[in-house]
């Protein structure tokens, strides 16, 4: 589906000349020389910066050399294991990673969040919708998010503290190294902390899609950011799920 969806002529009007002096950069590491070209040339059309690289340790050096907005990654590469990247990556910044691999089983999906992944799409995929993940991601990531509204200073939920204009998030004094992904469930929680959050709210606020009951992604997100923040002072769980509906944050009690 991918390769055929990408063989279609691209429209000619689709990007205004001032459009270019605000492109977002995409590294895609992926062996498929073929698919990397017809990708660059999709998402070029689309209003991206675009460039591609075939072997995990070149993606790694070109993500050590230049800041780009996101990364697409592939888990099947000739050198170095694409989460062997991933880990490397998570080990020095907090860079978006989508994985596009021709893995799609479950446990893969699991495997690659749980490394660091801010999302996971298999091969053969539709372009429309890798274009509307790459999106999500980068409307969490980009300059403009939270440009349409007042930004508070901090969010303070017990002894967690959350600094939207710098995006990072503290706990009793010590600074929290969270993923994208992460940080935004923890500042929706925090803001709603002793309510219960759905968690198809979660998945349309966070990952920018529908619910769908048999996708555990936020799940698997969610359980990365239990194990940063840990428990509260008096060993309760500080992030609870609650059976059916979602997801709270408690706050300390004071019996």
């Amino acid at each position: 589906m991918l390769r055929a969806e990408l063989d279609r002529p691209f429209p000619s009007n689709r990007l205004l000349p001032w459009k270019w002096a605000l492109m977002e950069t995409i590294l895609i590491v992926d062996d498929d020389a073929e698919l990397c070209g017809l990708l660059r040339e999709y998402l070029s059309n689309e209003g991206y910066e675009v460039e591609a690289v075939h072997r995990g340790s070149e993606g790694l050096q070109r993500t050590r050399a230049r800041n780009y907005d996101l990364l697409v990654l592939d888990m099947i590469l000739p050198d170095i294991q694409g989460l062997n990247v991933l880990r490397q990556i998570r080990a020095e910044s907090r860079l978006p990673v989508l994985m596009l691999t021709a893995r799609g089983s479950e446990m893969d999906r699991i495997v690659g969040l749980e490394v660091g992944a801010d999302d996971y799409l298999a091969k053969p995929c539709n372009p429309r919708e890798l274009v509307a993940r790459l999106r999500s991601i980068l409307r969490r990531t980009g300059p403009e998010h939270g440009a349409a509204v007042r930004v508070p200073e901090r969010i303070v939920a017990g002894d967690l503290e959350l600094h939207p204009g710098s995006r990072t998030a503290w706990k009793s004094g010590r600074n929290l190294d969270l993923t994208v992904v992460e940080y935004e469930l923890l500042q929706i929680l925090a803001r709603s902390a002793g309510h219960v959050v759905t968690r198809e709210n979660l998945v349309k606020s966070v990952l920018g899609r529908e619910f769908s009951p048999y996708d555990h992604s936020i799940d698997v997100h969610l359980c990365n950011l239990r194990k940063k923040v840990g428990r509260l002072t008096d060993g309760a769980e500080r992030i609870r799920n609650v059976r059916g509906v979602g997801y709270l944050y408690a706050l300390q009690s004071h019996d």
